[in-house]
């Protein structure tokens, strides 16, 4: 029998880790990787024994984005399937950035697409110096509508359009100078890195800390309403299901430059 896609443990002080489980796909998400993040983030909000969640992905990478073979699965269905599968995955990162407890995200490897914006729903974010983040859903005729909010708040606007818009790719160092990451370090060191973090929070009431993120989040405009999350979700579905997408899509599967990609001379 397979693991389960997201693994969820809990240690005695009270420090819960999510771990990301398809290694063998880079921890690129699908529907079940979804459900997964989406349960287990609820069930730890709901248990009063957890202080903090920390994130983390299994295998060489963090998380490699969506899936673009259930991508692809997806796009050929109706439009309800499409809206149903956005509406996940806009949800497991709102429920991210909403939950009351303190979250961590610990990079290596890669980071992309909706990876990005997993880091960026999280409260602290630390990475491997090495680990590279790229906004990449445009190169694939996509768009990542739905992170956007979560982006902007993390990155700005400014820096958001850069890299939304070009799909380059930057190192742990470019990520905390954009305020993508808090903090870089050596490759392997993700976890003495977060120690001194982990331990400021389990010296923080816990209460406190949840009016404290609620409030400032409040303060900020950085809780996504309702009328937001639905039109996010539309655009992102129906994007989903243009030509352009589904040219970028097979462009990527087939390992061969997309239509749009101009001719060497």
């Amino acid at each position: 029998m397979s693991e389960p896609e997201v693994l969820c443990s809990v240690d005695a002080r009270g420090v819960a880790t999510v771990r990301l489980n398809r290694p063998h796909r880079n921890n690129a998400y699908n529907d079940a990787m979804l459900r997964g993040l989406l349960d287990g983030v609820g069930r730890l909000a709901d248990d009063p024994s957890v202080r903090v969640i920390v994130l983390r992905g299994n295998g060489p990478h963090f998380q490699a984005g969506a899936d673009l073979g259930w991508v692809r699965g997806v796009s050929a269905g109706d439009a309800q399937a499409n809206l149903a599968a956005s509406r996940l995955t806009a949800q497991a990162v709102c429920a991210l950035n909403e939950v009351a407890k303190p979250t961590i995200a610990l990079v290596h490897g890669s980071c992309v697409g909706g990876g990005t914006g997993v880091v960026a729903a999280c409260d602290v974010v630390i990475a491997e110096r090495t680990a590279r983040f790229t906004i990449s859903e445009a190169r694939w005729g996509l768009a990542a509508t739905i992170i956007f909010p979560h982006l902007i708040d993390a990155i700005g606007l400014r820096q958001l359009r850069r890299y939304a818009l070009s799909c380059e790719a930057f190192d742990g160092e470019q990520a905390r100078t954009i305020g993508l990451v808090h903090e870089v370090c050596a490759p392997g060191g993700l976890d003495a890195a977060a120690a001194p973090v982990i331990e400021g929070i389990l010296q923080s009431a816990p209460q406190a800390i949840a009016i404290s993120k609620r409030s400032a989040m409040h303060c900020a405009g950085a809780v996504v309403g309702e009328a937001l999350f639905e039109q996010l979700v539309a655009q992102h579905a129906e994007r989903r299901q243009t030509d352009e997408a589904r040219e970028g899509v097979a462009s990527f599967l087939e390992r061969r430059p997309a239509a749009w990609v101009p001719k060497a001379e």
